[in-house]
């Protein structure tokens, strides 16, 4: 997993956002070494921060998230998460760091808000928090749509999307704590990258960044560093991406979710091999 990554990715941040903390920071360590040695050093830590999804004036939801990209994680959150239909039923979006984190202000269309507000939850979590706050068993699959997709990939171009990313993650490269999500086109070419400490807000910050840049999920695939939980699968068909590429294992639900909504997800995927636990009929 070697390849430099492509000068045209979209890694995130502009400097019209507010001032926020840094995602990655240096500070003093002491390590000792099995054999009673000792060594002073430098190391470099990832920010947490708590994020407030504020949806006209009520808050909604709290995550523990890198303090970076958090318009692009509130657009996404609220489309995974099917707050919002489409882009149509989001205004204005605006991260504004607060005495004890940051409030993402978002402004939400009254009927979306309505149903918001009848299936209001709580979601104040731990780092990449999933399912907690929901209120009875039957909120936890939600009604999805299949997806209808003839889109075909090679395995080649999968493989090239792999060997991308490690360099494309440019935080995780500092701090090794961070999940990557990317979107890479039918080619293998990576098109925009988003990082996180926790892998749900990494791939709804991704989400998020492709709903506001005009990106169609149709027409690439996911890339995923973490396990493919139920949850990320279900983001992903939400979002309407065919494919979902993960480094790690699925777990059964979400393989039991892929197949149902026709969604190609690929596992344990490794620079010699990869898994194909849904869907196969999109690789070649």
């Amino acid at each position: 997993m070697g390849a430099g990554h492509d000068k045209t990715v979209d890694h995130g941040g502009t400097d019209d956002t507010p001032p926020l903390p840094p995602v990655v920071q240096q500070i003093p360590v002491h390590c000792a070494t099995r054999d009673g040695g000792s060594i002073d050093r430098l190391d470099v830590l990832a920010e947490e921060t708590p994020v407030a999804l504020v949806y006209n004036g009520v808050s909604h939801a709290v995550m523990m998230a890198s303090p970076a990209d958090l318009e692009d994680f509130a657009v996404g959150f609220s489309i995974s998460e099917g707050i919002a239909d489409s882009k149509a039923d989001l205004g204005a979006v605006e991260a504004v760091p607060v005495a004890n984190g940051v409030e993402v202000r978002i402004e939400l269309a009254s009927r979306a808000f309505w149903h918001l507000k009848e299936r209001r939850r709580s979601l104040a979590g731990r780092t990449g928090c999933g399912l907690c706050g929901v209120e009875s068993l039957d909120q936890t699959v939600r009604n999805l749509p299949r997806i209808d997709n003839d889109l075909r990939v090679s395995l080649a171009a999968v493989h090239r999307a792999l060997d991308a990313l490690p360099a494309a993650q440019v935080h995780n490269r500092a701090a090794r704590s961070l999940h990557g999500a990317a979107f890479a086109d039918a080619e293998g070419a990576l098109k925009l990258v988003r990082e996180d400490v926790g892998r749900h807000n990494a791939l709804d910050k991704l989400i998020g960044a492709m709903v506001r840049n005009g990106l169609d999920p149709a027409t690439g695939m996911c890339v995923i560093t973490s396990r493919c939980s139920f949850e990320m699968a279900q983001k992903t068909i939400a979002a309407g991406f065919p494919i979902l590429v993960a480094v790690s294992a699925p777990t059964l639900m979400a393989q039991r979710l892929a197949e149902a909504h026709n969604l190609t997800m690929v596992a344990l995927a490794r620079p010699d091999s990869v898994v194909l636990v849904s869907h196969p009929e999109r690789l070649y």
